[in-house]
């Protein structure tokens, strides 16, 4: 059994990993914002290129570890806190505690809900379905995004999940840096900023991209 120490260790290594994974992937589907013709061809040469990468497939299976590592970690300290009365965050509780600090088990379990039907909408399609072709008969998957952001159920719940995506980053940075020690007095207020910065950035920069494919993608 894992120390409460060991518990938060892990939950903070793998929460970090997910963080520059998402950073990496922010800055990859920002090929998306390019005028559609441009975005069709540089997306699609990107996701090539990336699929067919031995490192890059090594990474991913850190990724999926690091997805479910992290999710049964936040469970069992979740429940945990429910246990014995406390919250997520027991040592800021009431007044002094954010909304957020005190709900991260069901943001996580909101954006748990969305990977899932993220994975299922594009990789488990492009990796076993039957995705869309290009003139060349490789797989399209600039063809899939957009099939999939033109559905505006899909862009609600992908903007909703974008919400929850930025309080859980908040909250998940600022606590990662004080269980690494890294929450000095005199670099608090910059972790804090940091922290709310990049929070604000991706889970922003990732809503607005089905809208704009929603609204401007043929």
């Amino acid at each position: 059994m894992l120390s409460t120490l060991s518990r938060k260790m892990l939950m903070c290594l793998t929460g970090l990993f997910l963080s520059f994974f998402l950073l990496i992937h922010f800055l990859g589907n920002l090929q998306l914002f390019l005028p559609p013709e441009q975005a069709h061809l540089q997306f699609n040469t990107y996701s090539h290129f990336l699929s067919g990468n031995i490192l890059i497939k090594m990474v991913s299976y850190v990724l999926y570890a690091s997805i479910i590592l992290h999710a049964l970690d936040g469970l069992v300290i979740t429940l945990k806190n429910k246990k014995s009365g406390g919250d997520y965050q027991s040592e800021r509780r009431g007044r002094a505690s954010k909304w957020y600090s005190r709900n991260m088990g069901i943001l996580g379990t909101l954006i748990l809900i969305f990977l899932v039907i993220h994975f299922q909408n594009f990789w488990y399609v492009y990796k076993f379905g039957s995705p869309p072709l290009d003139d060349n008969g490789n797989k399209d998957l600039y063809i899939l995004v957009v099939t999939v952001f033109k559905e505006w159920w899909y862009v609600i719940i992908y903007v909703v999940s974008m919400g929850a995506l930025c309080y859980h980053l908040i909250h998940g940075i600022h606590s990662a840096a004080r269980t690494l020690g890294l929450y000095h007095p005199k670099f608090v207020k910059w972790f804090k900023t940091a922290g709310i910065v990049y929070s604000v950035i991706i889970s922003i920069g990732f809503a607005l991209m089905p809208v704009y494919v929603f609204f401007t993608a043929h």
